[in-house]
């Protein structure tokens, strides 16, 4: 079994702690942002687990040193994988709301509010947003598994 995967599984249970539990009782944009760093972290976890088959694979020399050339050095290795492509897209977009000036909106109540603004466009994350967020990265999660460690058990 591969060591990161089973690490990024339990960052997911804490994911889900942080959306499930603890937004429920403290509902500010610390908490959110806990969250996407949480996102970040599985993703990366992730992408480190694609890497390391392909280096025993022996597609890869080295695991790069950086994250985003971690993510670029993936994209390269499966090209032809388009669902994989638009997950690491996403990450892409976490990690660009975590580097971006941001503001608060309705903090402490049921509909606090992250909001990012970009060159052209601005994002909001709610809690909704953040749900969204999670089914996502478990569906990355699964899919990833298959691909490199192979059918996923329900243990």
């Amino acid at each position: 079994m591969n060591d990161y995967l089973l690490e990024a599984r339990e960052e997911l249970k804490r994911l889900e702690h942080i959306i499930y539990v603890t937004l429920k009782y403290t509902r500010t944009i610390d908490v959110l942002i806990n969250a996407l760093h949480r996102l970040v972290e599985i993703y990366d976890l992730i992408i480190e687990a694609y890497l390391e088959k392909a280096k025993l694979e022996g597609l890869i020399e080295a695991l790069p040193k950086s994250p985003a050339l971690r993510a670029t050095v993936l994209i390269d290795l499966y090209k032809e994988d388009i669902l994989l492509k638009k997950y690491l897209n996403f990450y892409s977009f976490i990690k660009n709301i975590l580097k971006s000036p941001r503001q608060k909106r309705e903090e402490f109540r049921r509909h606090v509010t992250l909001v990012t603004d970009f060159e052209h466009y601005s994002t909001e994350i709610n809690i909704d947003n953040l749900m969204n967020y999670e089914r996502f990265t478990h569906r990355f999660f699964r899919y990833s598994w298959t691909k490199v460690v192979g059918p996923l058990s329900d243990d």
